[in-house]
């Protein structure tokens, strides 16, 4: 195992990351903030430490599957330890603990915070904050892979180590092409979001911040109302759209803006999966709210709060137009089981995605079928073709995987003091990279009161969720570090 070219890619990351770190620095100076120092200092921590890294494990080999495997979970530990610096340098965390959590909910898309007043930080904070999530969004690897030169054949197994979804799906055959197109859908998407705000009335500053945390899937506002302080409702359709077309599989998107029939999005039984999911999930919500509530003057306002709350949570990224804790006890319990499922593959949403949940479905029929006629030989199919069995093997030990870390994850919670319901919606928030939970761990406090073990606990929970598991626990194996 050549360990010299992980460590010579994440050196690689790390300048990568001290450069992103001069834009927030040129808007706080923009906006005459005093807090630009942090940035510049964080900066030029990121970048000598790059520097330092690649010098000291110079290498030109290309990595092999298991060095794709420790440079892709090294690279986002790295870019969370790296990312913390503005939040502890310039004292908007007073711990590193803090800012390390802050940090990793963002490049997770988490959306999850320790910060109280949120629109007491600077305006260069804010920006950061929301770049951490953009650039999480798409995958900071991806990014590597799209812009930088001499990423070769290893970049394909960077890929596939990163990229969430059952089935890593290459759009072109050249895996560097393939990510330098995901990345322009992703932002074309976002100018797209950021001039579609502008024009609702949201100012330049909180259009480009709430478009890259719409399209990550993040969640992270400006505002510490979130969405909810925006009363506009073109500004809250807005978001819905765009958060619900993250949530799609951009597979999809390439296919129909290179000629392809849009009827593909409807041949799709993901996505035919994904729409049903929402629409009953709105359903189940508005007429819960209606018969138990009377907050919303109309049916209509009714109608917008649910399914803007249906489609933040689904794709896990958090936004909210009211508080919805305060609504019935059904609506919240349908809101925490849309958190488990997630988007859809090859989308910037996490949790457990619509795939594996459709296939698991499937999978059940087919064994309760199979009672029925024991002889038979039937496999599940999607968009027509069988599943292979090696695929509904890994979906099926990725749903148990998921759900005993979350049970584990927990009763770990449990153990720091917190009531059980905070403890399983705090460890399913990150998790699943949705950010809000409830009781304790929900807003305004949001993850203040967790002590400093319970965030790194918490934090583990978002880059496994982030990684999709796998990723992260095959370093854990003593055969993947023994010699072949």
């Amino acid at each position: 195992m050549n360990i010299r070219s992980a460590f010579n890619m994440v050196g690689t990351l790390a300048i990568l990351l001290g450069l992103f770190m001069l834009v927030p620095m040129t808007i706080s100076i923009y906006f005459r903030e005093v807090g630009f120092q942090s940035f510049l200092i964080s900066a030029a921590i990121a970048i000598g430490l790059g520097v330092l890294i690649k010098k000291g494990f110079s290498t030109s080999k290309e990595p092999t599957v298991k060095e794709s495997f420790i440079i892709v979970t090294l690279g986002w530990i790295t870019a969370a330890a790296v990312g913390a610096l503005p939040f502890l340098l310039s004292g908007t965390c007073p711990t590193y603990t803090d800012a390390f959590f802050e940090a990793m909910s963002g490049f997770t898309t988490t959306g999850a915070t320790v910060l109280g007043d949120i629109e007491a930080l600077s305006k260069g904070l804010l920006f950061w904050r929301s770049l951490l999530h953009w650039l999480g969004g798409m995958g900071i690897i991806v990014l590597f892979i799209a812009v930088l030169p001499g990423v070769g054949v290893g970049g394909g197994r960077l890929f596939r180590a990163e990229v969430p979804g059952p089935v890593p799906e290459k759009i072109v055959p050249r895996i560097k092409e393939t990510a330098k197109t995901l990345w322009l859908i992703y932002v074309g998407f976002t100018a797209m979001e950021i001039i579609l705000l502008c024009l609702a009335g949201m100012s330049l500053f909180d259009s480009v911040n709430h478009a890259f945390a719409t399209m990550a899937t993040g969640g992270i506002s400006t505002k510490a109302a979130s969405v909810g302080a925006w009363r506009s409702p073109g500004i809250h359709w807005i978001i819905t759209l765009f958060m619900f077309l993250a949530g799609v599989n951009f597979t999809l998107y390439y296919r129909a803006f290179t000629g392809r029939s849009l009827r593909g999005f409807f041949r799709d039984d993901e996505f035919k999966f994904y729409v049903f999911l929402i629409v009953a999930a709105t359903l189940l919500l508005l007429a819960n709210s209606l018969l138990a509530s009377d907050s919303f003057q109309s049916l209509r306002e009714a109608f917008r709060h649910c399914v803007f709350q249906v489609v933040s949570i689904i794709t896990t990224t958090g936004f909210a137009t009211v508080d919805f804790h305060a609504w019935p006890a059904f609506s919240k319990a349908i809101l925490m089981t849309l958190v488990f499922v997630g988007g859809c593959a090859g989308s910037t949403a996490c949790a457990i995605k619509v795939g594996r949940v459709l296939i698991l479905i499937k999978h059940v029929y087919n064994e309760v079928f199979r009672f029925i006629y024991p002889r038979a030989v039937t496999l599940p199919k999607i968009n027509g073709l069988a599943i292979s069995r090696n695929v509904v093997d890994t979906v099926t030990a990725f749903f148990f995987l998921y759900m005993a870390i979350f049970v584990s994850g927990s009763l770990i919670m449990s153990g720091f003091g917190l009531d059980f319901v905070s403890s399983a919606s705090a460890v399913a928030a990150t998790l699943g990279n949705a950010g809000p939970a409830l009781m304790v761990v929900g807003p305004p406090v949001a993850y203040q009161s967790i002590p400093a073990l319970g965030k790194w606990v918490l934090s583990a929970c978002m880059l496994l969720g982030r990684l999709e598991l796998f990723t992260v626990l095959v370093l854990f194996i003593p055969d993947f570090w023994r010699k072949r």
